[in-house]
C-alpha cells in the first residue's frame, strides 16, 4: 500500500499533510516534490534502518533522502536526527531517557517565563506591548494581568529587553504560514508564539529576530510535542543564529553573503564584474534567501524537501557532540571510505578536496547556483540592481530543489578545487 501511495502520489495528496484554505491556493507557489518509490524515504526504509536496539544506520538514510527527500509522515523525527538532536550511534532507551531530560529542562525554561508572564502556556499569545522601554507596564498589560501582576518597572536589563520581544513576536506569528489550515488554531499559534518566547528568553546575545518564526514554523508543524519541536528548533538556530546577529553596523548574513560573493568572483568572474558594476558586488539582493533559508521562494512542501536535502548534504557525524561550523563539527583529517559513508554529499566534498577550511554553508552555494541559472540573463538584461531582483524573483515557485542541491555541490566542489591550487 505505501509503495502504491507513492508511485500515485499527486500534489493535493502531498499537500493533504500541510492544507491550504482554499481562498489562499491560487497565490501559494505550485509544489514540485513527489514522492518517489525507491528514492524517498519511506517509513517502512525508515524503520529497517535501526537496529534491534535501536542504533541508525545513518549512511543508508542520508543516501536515501539525498536521492528523494523525506515521506511527509517522518519528517519530524528524522529532521531530529539530522540537525543533531540525537546521535545515531545511540540506542532507543538513551534517547528516551535524552528525550525525557530535555523536556523537563523545556518545561523548567516554561515555568521561569510564565512566572514572569502568565499568558506563556496559556493558549494565547500578545500583539500588544505589555511594557513599555523603560520597564513600566503599558495600560493594556495591567488590566490584562500580562505582567505577572508585578504593576511596578522591570529593573532587569535582560528581563526589559525579552518582554519587549514577546508582542513583535506575537505579530510575526500572526503573519506565519496564514495560508495553512493549521495556523487557523489560536492553540497551534500560541505554540509558536511560546517555543519563539522561550528560545527568546534562553538566547540572551541574540533574543529574537523577524525570520526565526518562518525558521521555527515546520518543527511546530511536524512535532507534536511542544518541547520536542523546542529542541529541534534550538538545534536548527545552532546553525543558524549568525544569520540574525544585527548590529548598528552590520547584519548578520553579512559574513555568508562576502563568502557568496568571494565564490561568484572565483567561479564565475565575469558575472561577478557585471553585478560589481551594477553597484551589487555585496550581493545584499540575496539577504532574504540566506536569512530563511529560501522560505519565500518554494512552496511550504518544497521548503521542508529543500531543507532537508540541505540538512542531509551537510550532516557531519560529529554534529551531535560538537557544533562548531556551520555544518557540524570539525571533520578528522584522516577518514576511511567506510566512515565517508556517514557524511553528507557536502561534507564529502570538503573531506576528499582536502580542503578542511570551511567556507560557508551549503546555503551559500545554493545561491551561486541560482545566480548560474540565470546567468546569461543577468548579462544581457541587468541594467541596474533592481532588474537583478527582478531576475532572481522569477525563480519563486520555479525552482527544482533537487537540481539546485546537486548544482550547488557541483559549484562547491569546482570552488574547493580552485582555492586549493591557490593556497
Amino acid at each position: 500500500m505505501a509503495l502504491f501511495f507513492m508511485k500515485k502520489a499527486s500534489t493535493a495528496e502531498l499537500d493533504a499533510f500541510y492544507p491550504v484554505k482554499p481562498e489562499c491556493q491560487v497565490d501559494i507557489p505550485k509544489t514540485r516534490f513527489r514522492l518517489r518509490a525507491g528514492k524517498t524515504l519511506s517509513e517502512r526504509r525508515w524503520h529497517a534502518a535501526f537496529s534491534e536496539d535501536g542504533h541508525l544506520d545513518i549512511a543508508k538514510v542520508l543516501r536515501r533522502i539525498q536521492r528523494g527527500g523525506v515521506h511527509p509522515a517522518i519528517k519530524g523525527v528524522v529532521w531530529e536526527f539530522l540537525l543533531g538532536c540525537f546521535d545515531p550511534n545511540s540506542t532507543f532507551d538513551e534517547r528516551n531517557q535524552l528525550r525525557q531530560r530535555r523536556r523537563e529542562q523545556y518545561n523548567s525554561l516554561k515555568a521561569e517565563c510564565q512566572k514572569m508572564v502568565p499568558v506563556i502556556g496559556s493558549g494565547k499569545f500578545i500583539t500588544t506591548p505589555i511594557i513599555t522601554d523603560d520597564g513600566l507596564p503599558t495600560e493594556e498589560s495591567e488590566n490584562g494581568n500580562m505582567t505577572g501582576g508585578a504593576n511596578h518597572a522591570s529593573s532587569d536589563k535582560k528581563v526589559i529587553q525579552w518582554k519587549l520581544f514577546l508582542h513583535q513576536i506575537g505579530l510575526d506569528v500572526v503573519r506565519t504560514d496564514r495560508s495553512l489550515v493549521f495556523y487557523e488554531s489560536q492553540a497551534n499559534q500560541a505554540k509558536l508564539w511560546d517555543i519563539l518566547s522561550i528560545y527568546a528568553w534562553l538566547d540572551n546575545d541574540i533574543g529574537y529576530v523577524q525570520g526565526m518564526n518562518d525558521i521555527c514554523s515546520p518543527m511546530v508543524i511536524l512535532i507534536e510535542n511542544e518541547a520536542d519541536a523546542y529542541w529541534c528548533f534550538e538545534r536548527a538556530m545552532r546553525r543558524l543564529r549568525e544569520n540574525f546577529r544585527c548590529s548598528a553596523s552590520s547584519i548578520g548574513v553579512q559574513s555568508q553573503l562576502g563568502t557568496l560573493s568571494q565564490v561568484i568572483k572565483t567561479i564565475d568572474p565575469k558575472l561577478h564584474q557585471h553585478l560589481e558594476d551594477l553597484d551589487g558586488g555585496e550581493y545584499l539582493f540575496a539577504f532574504r534567501m540566506l536569512m530563511v533559508l529560501f522560505r519565500r521562494e518554494f512552496s511550504f512542501v518544497d521548503a521542508l524537501y529543500l531543507w532537508e536535502l540541505m540538512w542531509a548534504m551537510e550532516y557531519n557525524p560529529n554534529i551531535f557532540s560538537s557544533y562548531e561550523g556551520p555544518s557540524g563539527g570539525a571533520t578528522p583529517p584522516n577518514v576511511n571510505d567506510k566512515e565517508l559513508k556517514q557524511y553528507g554529499k557536502f561534507e564529502r566534498n570538503i573531506v576528499k578536496t582536502g580542503y578542511t577550511e570551511r567556507h560557508g554553508a551549503l546555503s551559500v552555494f545554493l545561491v551561486a547556483s541560482v545566480l548560474e541559472t540565470k546567468n546569461k540573463q543577468l548579462l544581457k538584461e541587468a541594467k541596474g540592481l533592481d532588474d537583478v531582483v527582478s531576475i532572481l524573483g522569477g525563480i519563486t515557485g520555479n525552482l527544482d530543489a533537487r537540481k539546485a542541491c546537486n548544482e550547488a555541490l557541483r559549484i562547491h566542489k569546482k570552488y574547493l578545487k580552485i582555492k586549493k591550487t591557490q593556497k
